[in-house]
C-alpha cells in the first residue's frame, strides 16, 4: 500500500480527536485553538493524500485546510483579549479572510480537472459560508455552517473526485468530515435534553455583531 496514503489514513485519525471534540465547545476563545490545531493536521492529510493519488485534485482542499488553520488561530489570540481594538482588528481580519477565500477560491476551482470542478464550486461557497460562521456570536451559526462545508469536503474524498492514482477513496477523508456532522449532532442532543438552560452564549463575542 502506498506509504502516503498510510500517513494520511494515520494524520486524519489525529485529525477527527481534534474536529470532534471542537464541536461541543461552547466558549469559542477555545474553539478556535482547538480547531486550530485540527485544522493543521488536517491540512498535512490533505497533502499526503494528495503524494498518493494526485496534487491536482487535492490542491484547493491543502489550501482550504491550511487556511483554516492560520484564520482559527488568529483569531484565538485577537479575540481572547475582548477588548475594543481587538474586535476592529477582528472585523478587518475576517473581511481580509473572506477576500483571499474567494480569491484563493476561485483560482484553485479554474485549475481543477473540468469534470470535478462542481465539487470544488460546492466546496467554496461551502468554506466561505464556515468563514462567516465561526465569527457570528453564539454556538448555533459555526455548526450550521461547518455541517454545510463538511457535507462539501465529504464529496470530495471518493472517486468523485479523486480520478488518479490506484486509490479511489479517502475513507480517513470521510470519517473526518462525517466526525464534525455526528459531533454536531450530538452537541444538539445534549443541547434539547438541557433546552431550559441555554448553551453558553460566549460574551466575549457578543459585541461583534454591532
Amino acid at each position: 500500500m502506498n506509504p502516503w496514503f498510510i500517513a494520511a489514513q494515520a494524520l486524519g485519525i489525529i485529525t477527527i480527536l481534534f474536529e470532534f471534540v471542537s464541536y461541543q465547545i461552547k466558549d469559542k476563545v477555545r474553539y478556535f485553538l482547538v480547531a486550530g490545531i485540527g485544522s493543521f493536521f488536517w491540512a498535512l492529510m490533505f497533502v499526503s493524500m494528495g503524494m498518493a493519488s494526485g496534487m491536482a485534485t487535492q490542491q484547493s482542499l491543502i489550501i482550504a485546510a491550511g487556511f483554516s488553520s492560520f484564520r482559527a488561530i488568529v483569531f484565538f489570540f485577537i479575540f481572547r483579549k475582548d477588548t475594543e481594538k481587538s474586535r476592529k482588528i477582528g472585523k478587518t481580519f475576517l473581511l481580509c479572510m473572506v477576500a483571499i477565500a474567494v480569491a484563493a477560491g476561485i483560482f484553485t476551482v479554474a485549475t481543477t480537472p473540468p469534470e470535478v470542478r462542481i465539487w470544488h464550486i460546492f466546496g467554496m461557497i461551502g468554506a466561505l459560508s464556515f468563514v462567516v460562521g465561526q465569527y457570528l456570536p453564539g454556538v448555533h451559526w459555526v455548526r450550521v455552517t461547518v455541517v454545510i462545508y463538511a457535507t462539501a469536503v465529504l464529496l470530495t474524498q471518493t472517486p468523485l473526485n479523486i480520478l488518479y492514482g490506484p486509490v479511489r477513496w479517502n475513507f480517513m477523508g470521510i470519517a473526518i468530515e462525517s466526525a464534525k456532522i455526528i459531533s454536531v449532532i450530538i452537541f444538539y442532543i445534549r443541547y434539547a435534553r438541557n433546552k431550559d438552560k441555554e448553551p453558553q452564549t460566549d460574551l466575549k463575542f457578543a459585541n461583534l455583531k454591532n
